[in-house]
């Protein structure tokens, strides 16, 4: 069974004073292109098996804006113990590669498509690693930098259980944009 893995680094986070960085809320930037993130996973993934999204509250935020468009689970309201298609797992907050491929392998086998919402420098570590085949014009994008909300798309040919460096082909990096807001 072939696996699709799409990576979303979260969507443009504030800084507000006295807020540590883990509670960082979306910027309203961040918020317009969360959804246009949404919109086009829905309009060129399609259905998604499983989502991972860290802890941090610009991730799940990320991702409960994107979900509300796909029609898909959002992550408000749910803890690191959420059953079904949705995991909040706090490793991904600030995760090494090897910790993120280690929550990948977790996923179960019944899932195709999966998408992990994170930070970087793990989003690009991690999308870095596993592709080792790449289509030109994502590579060339994801040369050039790993923006808020940038989603990469890999498709594998191994188990989640069997994710390794190198097992992967890039075939999509985006950088999905929203309406400014006004």
């Amino acid at each position: 069974m072939s696996r699709r893995l799409v990576v979303l680094r979260h969507a443009k986070s504030a800084y507000p004073p006295g807020v540590v960085d883990h509670d960082r809320p979306l910027a309203p930037r961040g918020v317009a292109d969360a959804k246009a993130a949404g919109a086009w996973i829905r309009d060129h993934v399609g259905a998604l098996d499983h989502v991972v999204v860290s802890s941090a509250r610009r991730t799940r935020g990320t991702w409960t804006l994107a979900a509300a468009v796909i029609g898909h689970i959002g992550a408000a309201g749910y803890d690191v113990d959420s059953p079904g298609p949705l995991t909040v797992d706090p490793r991904v907050y600030e995760a090494s590669v090897s910790t993120l491929l280690e929550v990948l392998r977790e996923l179960p086998d019944r899932v195709g498509t999966a998408l992990l919402v994170g930070h970087n420098p793990g989003c690009e570590d991690l999308v870095d690693a596993l592709a080792g085949d790449a289509e030109p014009d994502a590579a060339r994008r994801l040369a050039v930098k790993y923006p808020t909300c940038g989603i990469a798309v890999l498709d594998l040919d191994v188990s989640w259980g069997d994710l390794a460096p190198g097992v992967g082909r890039l075939t999509e990096f985006v950088v999905p944009r929203g309406d400014p807001v006004t």
